[in-house]
Parts: C-alpha cells; sequence; structure tokens
C-alpha cells in the first residue's frame, strides 16, 4: 500500500501495470469500463451500488450523470489519460485531501475484482503498488502532458514498420486523437469533453496550437527532461 500523502493542489503522474507484464484489458468492454471508472469513481457522492443505475444512454451521452445523484465531489482533477493494454498513465491534480489516494483505491480495486470475475481469473491483477512522481514546475508538467498524451499515445497508433515518429508525426497525431483511449481528443476539442477537466487544464497547461507544436518538439527530441518522467 502506498504511504505518499499529496498536497491539495499536486499535480502526479501515475503509471501501474499489469502483474509481470499481463494485461489489464483484454477486449473493448474492459477498455470501456475503464473510461466509465475514470469518470463515475471520481466522485466521494457516488452512490455505492453506482454501475446499476449508469445506462447506455448515460455513457452515450458522454458519460452523463443520473439526475437523482447528489452533486458531484471529485477526487482528483483528471488532466491526462492513456490506457494501453498492460497499464494505463494518468495526470492527476489532488482536489480533496487524500484525494489521489482515494481515487486509485476505488479504481484499481474495481478493476481487479470485474477482471478476475469476468475473465475468470483470481490473484494479483496489478504489479504492486502504482507508481507516482509529483511534478514540481511548469517544464515538467507541460512534458508530462504530451508524454501521457502523444507519446504513450503513439504506441498504441504507431502503423506497422514505422518506427521513426518524428517523420511521421502528422499520421500518429491524427490517430491519437480519435482514439478513445486517450484524453488528446478531449484536451485539443475534437471529441465532447467528458474526463479530462478543461477548466483545469486551461489554467496550467498549453493552449491546443501550442500543444502540437511542442508535442512535435517532444516526440522529434527537442524537448527533453532530465532525468525521464517514468514515476
Amino acid at each position: 500500500m502506498r504511504k505518499e500523502v499529496f498536497s491539495i493542489g499536486s499535480y502526479v503522474h501515475i503509471v501501474h501495470r499489469g502483474t509481470r507484464g499481463s494485461a489489464l484489458v483484454r477486449d473493448e468492454h474492459d477498455r470501456r469500463r475503464f473510461l466509465k471508472l475514470l469518470t463515475y469513481l471520481n466522485d466521494e457522492k457516488v452512490p455505492r451500488n453506482w454501475e446499476r443505475e449508469i445506462t447506455r444512454e448515460h455513457v452515450d451521452a458522454g458519460y452523463a450523470r443520473p439526475k437523482h445523484w447528489p452533486d458531484r465531489k471529485p477526487y482528483v482533477a483528471v488532466m491526462a489519460y492513456c490506457l494501453l493494454d498492460n497499464h494505463f498513465h494518468l495526470l492527476l491534480r489532488e482536489e480533496k485531501e487524500r484525494g489521489i489516494a482515494r481515487f486509485m483505491q476505488r479504481l484499481c480495486t474495481s478493476m481487479a475484482a470485474h477482471f478476475n470475475t469476468r475473465h475468470k481469473e483470481n490473484g494479483s491483477l496489478f504489479q504492486g503498488p502504482y507508481r507516482a512522481r509529483v511534478i514540481e514546475d511548469d517544464a515538467y508538467l507541460q512534458y508530462a502532458s504530451a508524454y501521457v498524451q502523444v507519446k504513450n499515445a503513439f504506441d498504441r497508433q504507431r502503423p506497422s514498420g514505422k518506427r521513426l515518429e518524428s517523420e511521421n508525426f502528422k499520421e500518429l497525431f491524427a490517430r491519437a486523437l480519435a482514439d478513445p483511449f486517450v484524453s488528446l481528443g478531449e484536451y485539443m476539442g475534437t471529441r465532447t469533453p467528458a474526463i479530462v477537466d478543461l477548466n483545469r487544464c486551461t489554467e496550467v497547461l498549453l493552449t491546443p496550437q501550442d500543444f502540437r507544436s511542442y508535442a512535435a518538439d517532444v516526440i522529434a527530441g527537442r524537448v527533453k527532461i532530465d532525468g525521464g518522467l517514468e514515476p
């Protein structure tokens, strides 16, 4: 169990991997449910049996909230996310005291329980506790946003046989924009906001126009962060 206590307002890059590199999600159902968890479990007021009350209509309406639920009180602001088959990346801002810890406990517990039940597995889904790194300055924050939403998204979208990401940036960026399991489309305004807190993003991150150019520089290696970014 993690013991870090992040202060309200902390920006934290989180990575969590499947045990021994195994998959956290196996199919479209698992992937779509991950997005539901990011939305509905980020709320200290969510009902205990929340999933029974979420219909297809709620999901199709951009993960809408049932009208009879109490007002939402998020644990964190989701700044960026990227889901790959055997791990995921999150860039979070702590909104409540111990918000990140509480949100991650809910997220990972639900993922593990559902995965084991649905796929008739047992044992640990995750490779130990999640890894977290506090982002302490603006340069790291901007880089983290590009790292999560672009660099890792390119790992999902890179066409077979194409290895030089800087040479096919335009194609890969377009693929990442359309990828529902990466937050880039929400952040850039090409997909209806659902999970990312755009108000928080606007406060501290680059505008979409500037971000695209910045991300190209990151992929080309013209922007680097000493020591890397992995937690």
